[in-house]
């Protein structure tokens, strides 16, 4: 049975008034099947995929002629393949803005380019499709991002307790692929998914020199997920330099294996000076990527402990894509004060998140949460602290213990 995506009402949305919708993610997210079902039920369109070698060909000599044969609504799968196609769709929607012509996909955020990027200003609306997120797959509609920016955070009791509560759907993973996979096969999927990252989507959008160190850098990103990103200590490792190491990062951004978090500081300017986090985007490819079965990662507290935080961190990432509140994701670390989520509103309202790999709290773990409120008290919406608990607990004006699974719950 196919799974619902929580972010397809926001796609026949911005089909209504953008002339060009762009659906981005990595590769077997889903965006193929997703766009498929709009264009054959909701918005009826050709549909043209960019895999086929023969269309691709096509496309590739003949942009502007390739488009101009287009009659109706059409979705083109897989559009970074033949990027010239978005300079010939731009000529196309100017001659022509009515909205919802053109529904895309991409494995690779191509409007990063700049200039295909400003190109494409104003005419494009970009939808983010990650993999599965526990909400969709336990078929919750509840979003735990408004619900913070509510002040209302999700009201848990009976939740299992203790690591067993989590590790499993850490383990697994989000692709819709592996849903049905065992361990070993998960293991071997995995594998061979970021094998083909290297070998077919980044040598699609790249002439790196290195591409060989890939799968080295890799495997040092999923060790460092949710830790400050360090270009210059990566550059070591590697034995290349560090702005090779910060083109491949970007690299791996653009094809959204990996997401870069930006510190957040109560003034606006003194943030980008900060050094972002960085989340590999699926756990379950982390834990194939360091070697670490379910078992590992249950009784291993270093791993444990960021594993998790990355998988909440993506969670909340994935509610955002959804959420009818605007937000920004960030981290915040000044000295020994740190908290692993800062969302903030377009308003400027806050949202804080904590994640402890521990079924109990002490006070010390929202210390920082009551510190900032009470600096920003008109701005402070929530400050949640994600545990293993069994129940949600009230810790204090505005705070609250919250169990993992009130993120889909």
């Amino acid at each position: 049975m196919l799974i619902e995506r929580h972010v397809r009402p926001f796609i026949l949305e911005a089909l209504d008034y953008s002339r060009v919708v762009l659906v981005l993610g990595a590769r077997q997210v889903g965006k193929s099947t997703l766009t498929k079902q709009i264009a054959t039920s909701d918005r009826p369109a050709t549909i043209v995929t960019l895999d086929d070698q023969v269309t691709r060909e096509a496309a590739r000599v003949d942009p502007h002629g390739f488009i101009a044969g287009m009659r109706g609504p059409v979705l083109i799968d897989e559009v970074q393949r033949a990027p010239d196609l978005l300079y010939a769709i731009k000529e196309a929607v100017d001659e022509n803005p009515e909205p919802g012509r053109f529904l895309l996909t991409g494995s690779a955020n191509i409007l990063t380019a700049p200039k295909i990027s400003e190109s494409l200003a104003g005419r494009v609306r970009r939808i983010a499709l990650w993999p599965l997120s526990q909400s969709e797959i336990q078929r919750s509609t509840s979003n735990f991002v408004d619900c913070l920016f509510a002040g209302n955070p999700p009201q848990v009791s009976g939740a299992p307790v203790g690591r067993d509560a989590f590790v499993e759907i850490v383990a697994r993973g989000g692709y819709p692929a592996v849903r049905t996979l065992d361990e070993r096969q998960r293991r071997y999927w995995y594998r061979d998914y970021a094998q083909g990252i290297v070998e077919r989507d980044l040598r699609d959008i790249a002439s790196a020199q290195k591409l060989s160190e890939m799968p080295r850098l890799i495997r040092l990103l999923a060790g460092n997920s949710t830790k400050l990103l360090d270009y210059r200590k990566l550059a070591r490792d590697l034995q290349i330099s560090d702005k090779t190491v910060s083109a491949y990062v970007e690299l791996l951004r653009t094809i959204f294996l990996v997401h870069v978090v930006p510190a957040w500081r109560p003034g606006l300017r003194s943030r980008e000076l900060q050094a972002p986090k960085l989340y590999l985007t699926d756990t379950g490819l982390l834990a194939q990527q360091l070697g670490a079965d379910q078992r590992r990662i249950a009784e291993d507290d270093q791993l444990t402990g960021y594993a998790l935080e990355t998988f909440c961190g993506m969670e909340i990432l994935k509610h955002q894509s959804w959420a009818c509140e605007d937000s920004t994701l960030r981290h915040y670390r000044v000295d020994d004060d740190e908290i692993d989520v800062v969302l903030e509103s377009q308003s400027g309202d806050l949202a804080l998140i904590e994640v402890k790999a521990r079924a109990s709290v002490r006070e010390r773990d929202w210390r920082v949460m009551k510190k900032l409120r009470d600096m920003r008290p008109d701005r402070f919406r929530a400050g949640v602290l994600l545990y293993t608990g069994s129940q949600t607990i009230p810790l204090g004006e505005r705070i609250w213990a919250v169990p993992i699974s009130g993120l889909w719950s």
